[in-house]
């Protein structure tokens, strides 16, 4: 049984033709492949031994700026192309010139551009993802607990918290083109390609074209 795991902190991607999860975690079917997406904790308790893996959470694990840059040529992105890839604590992009590696960078260091600050904001101020807009405006997110400060000012002086975390995640989105060197251009892998104000804040400085949130996974896949 073929196993590809990619195990983030907060969720897992899982690509394999057996069904080993609960339907509910299946997001699609494809070339017949179930993809599934659920809390890393479950990867954990059930004791998965994958085939090939990368992650905060795999025990054994493949390195994923390589699992990044295969699962987006399989993706079918240009010759000269930027991938940026947001998790839940990282953020890594890495650069093609003419189909060939070029130049790559991974902080792991600040959780300011990542996504576990995001889901702890949305669940303190009982926020819907889908009430986030792009707004021009933005916060300078040079730094998490920083700009969680400003989050809280800003509504301490009358502002809506969907409006406040809009203005953070649009400096999320500066921060990022900044930290890929500010491409013409951005494919985007993660799960901030189903946030759409952040796709929206982007797109305001480059073109984007989300890649999905399994292109790790199928980086692993010989």
């Amino acid at each position: 049984m073929a196993i590809y795991l990619d195990a983030g902190t907060t969720y897992s991607k899982i690509i394999t033709k057996d069904q080993i999860f609960d339907k509910k975690f299946c997001i699609k079917n494809f070339n017949g492949n179930n993809y599934y997406i659920l809390p890393s904790k479950i990867i954990k308790e059930q004791n998965i031994s994958p085939t090939h893996s990368c992650g905060h959470m795999a025990d054994s694990s493949e390195n994923e700026i390589i699992a990044l840059a295969k699962g987006a040529k399989k993706s079918g992105i240009t010759p000269d192309a930027t991938i940026l890839d947001l998790g839940s604590r990282d953020a890594k992009w890495i650069n093609f010139k003419n189909g060939k590696f070029h130049d790559m960078d991974w902080n792991t260091s600040c959780a300011s551009s990542t996504g576990a600050t995001v889901e702890m904001l949305l669940k303190f101020y009982d926020v819907n993802p889908n009430d986030l807009k792009f707004t021009p405006e933005k916060f300078a997110v040079t730094c998490g607990i920083f700009g969680i400060e400003k989050i809280m000012d800003s509504i301490s002086n009358g502002e809506k918290p969907a409006d406040a975390i809009s203005k953070f995640i649009h400096g999320i989105a500066f921060n990022a083109w900044n930290f890929s060197k500010r491409p013409e251009k951005i494919y985007l892998s993660g799960g901030f390609c189903e946030n759409k104000c952040f796709v929206d804040s982007l797109y305001n400085y480059t073109e984007v074209i989300p890649l999905g949130r399994f292109v790790l996974c199928e980086g692993l896949i010989e």
